[in-house]
């Protein structure tokens, strides 16, 4: 399918996705004021009336011209991000508007997919979620300036769905070995495991998440063996570059992994001088059994994440400590131990929640893991985490940019909202450029944090787009609370006694009390103070 995309200066508009994009980021503006953009574009230089306007942005539905005024200074706002750029819509008293600045239209495939967002209405109605099963039609991510690549999850032949966590596991283990380098650009895994199960032609995935390099293949466990096959294809032209068949004993798969990656690195960056990854950076567990275990504990958290039930930490712990009982020095067995209990003192699972005894012990071990592989980026992510909880905001933020040092394509929402809790809200938001590039289909957690950010600048109206991009996505999401208080800062207390129901439905015990002494770290008070006003003003109980 072919369509329009628009080229104004710095900032492209997808005609059809309705969505509006600066340096090939997606932007925070309602779809009501980017379908009264494009309306504007689409008859730049002439004068477009009200009721056009209304028409394209509320069709079929009756609103008054106050709501004109309010989408139109939002897209001023964001398009003031250029210089001169909030005087490229003119306003023609008793007429409507008109759109001066620069166009440039051409002409692409739209066969690219962003994540489904919830959709602000002006008119105060609140918002519509689009609930999909898969992502929405949206414009082409250009190309890195250095040797770019996607690594598919590899498939799983046997049919066996319960084997699917070694599969997955060894191919972030591949997604992290690539990304040590640091001449090369490597996407996320949690961006590259959309891909898992469906059937994907690679020249759609390139154009996806931006990327020039797709490796795909399969892995197929028998007894104590492993087969691999991997293959690296050009994702422009479909072009196989290499292909490879691993047969190999199931101790030797970190010998495989490590092949694979050194082969590929090369290919990819030519003028890259290292022959080889250097094994101290990621220490391999001294047994196989060890990092088995692991790999089934990370498939336990990630269904946590998804059901919030107790069980599912239960079985991590559990099997972490297998892992642990064959491997004592396993640093990221510690480091998933960690966030087990990290996990429990911040979510009401058990009786872990919000407690001293849980964030004491998601500390100790990731003070542990540390101390086992200091080289290993998750490790000091996950201490930046538990002392982001401890309000050592300082720390944190250091321990962030260690695993950053570490690897330059290491990507962590967390750093995000660490950044925020730390009053750093400004840095918060340029962080999340970056690691929106490295996860193009990142978590709901990564939207809850942008939109605090935006919150605690006061950027109210702003703020909404990624909370609700984020409750679209995670119902249970705590983006409620955020909600909560930004609809009650912007004055709309309908809709903030609303999303003040919503966290009650999922927290009923929930008081002002209790999330301001033990689940707000925020470091000024005058950010304390800001949230928590709003909050108050939704009717949340004190």
């Amino acid at each position: 399918m072919r369509t329009a995309m628009y080229a104004l200066g710095p900032f492209h508009l997808d005609a059809e996705a309705e969505i509006l994009f600066r340096n090939g980021e997606p932007l925070p503006v309602g779809r009501r004021a980017v379908a009264l953009l494009r309306v504007l574009v689409e008859q730049a230089g002439a004068p477009v009336s009200k009721d056009a306007l209304l028409e394209a942005a509320w069709t079929g539905l009756t609103v008054g011209e106050a709501n004109l005024p309010v989408q139109i200074a939002a897209i001023r706002k964001v398009l003031g991000q250029e210089p001169g750029g909030d005087r490229w819509i003119e306003t023609l008293p008793r007429r409507g508007y008109r759109f001066v600045g620069p166009v440039e239209t051409r002409v692409v495939d739209s066969t690219v997919t962003v994540p489904a967002v919830a959709e602000i209405s002006a008119s105060g109605s609140g918002p519509t979620q689009s609930e999909q099963s898969i992502p929405q039609v949206g414009p082409e991510r250009w190309l890195p300036d250095k040797p770019s690549i996607a690594v598919l999850p590899f498939t799983n032949p046997s049919g066996d769905p319960n084997e699917d966590y070694f599969s997955d596991g060894i191919t972030e283990d591949i997604i992290t070995e690539l990304s040590r380098f640091s001449e090369l650009f490597v996407i996320a895994r949690n961006s590259s495991f959309t891909y898992k199960g469906m059937a994907v032609d690679v020249r759609q995935v390139g154009r996806e998440l931006g990327v020039r390099y797709v490796l795909e293949g399969s892995i197929r466990r028998a007894g104590d063996r492993v087969r691999i096959t991997a293959q690296l294809i050009d994702a422009t032209t479909a072009a196989h570059l290499w292909a490879e068949r691993y047969n190999r004993k199931l101790e030797d798969v970190f010998a495989v992994q490590d092949e694979i990656a050194c082969t590929i690195g090369p290919i990819l960056a030519a003028h890259v001088n290292k022959a080889e990854i250097d094994r101290t950076l990621f220490k391999p567990p001294t047994t196989w059994h060890a990092h088995d275990y692991y790999l089934r504990a990370v498939a336990s958290m990630a269904s946590f994440y998804s059901s919030f039930q107790a069980k599912a930490l239960y079985e991590a712990r559990r099997l972490l400590e297998a892992s642990l009982s064959a491997d004592p020095t396993y640093a990221r067995a510690y480091t998933t131990l960690s966030f087990t209990y990290s996990a429990a003192f911040s979510n009401p699972a058990d009786d872990d929640y919000t407690t001293n005894d849980a964030l004491k012990r998601a500390y100790e071990f990731a003070q542990k893991a540390v101390q086992l592989d200091p080289y290993l980026p998750q490790a000091h992510s996950q201490l930046g985490w538990v002392l982001i909880w401890k309000r050592r905001h300082g720390a944190a933020i250091s321990s962030f940019e260690r695993a950053i040092a570490l690897n330059p394509n290491f990507s962590d929402w967390r750093f995000i909202a660490g950044l925020t809790l730390a009053g750093e809200h400004e840095r918060a938001l340029k962080a999340s450029e970056l690691y929106l590039r490295l996860d193009p289909f990142h978590p709901a957690n990564a939207l809850t944090f942008i939109g605090v950010a935006l919150f605690l600048l006061g950027r109210y109206s702003d703020a909404l787009v990624p909370l609700l991009g984020s409750v679209a996505r995670s119902p249970n999401s705590r983006a409620h609370t955020a909600l909560a208080a930004t609809y009650g800062q912007l004055g709309r207390l309908e809709e903030a006694q609303a999303e003040a129901r919503e966290v009650l439905r999922i927290e009923p015990n929930y008081t002002i009390a209790s999330h301001r002494r033990l689940l707000a770290p925020f470091k000024n008070s005058f950010d304390a103070e800001n949230y928590f006003n709003g909050i108050r003003k939704a009717g949340l109980p004190e």
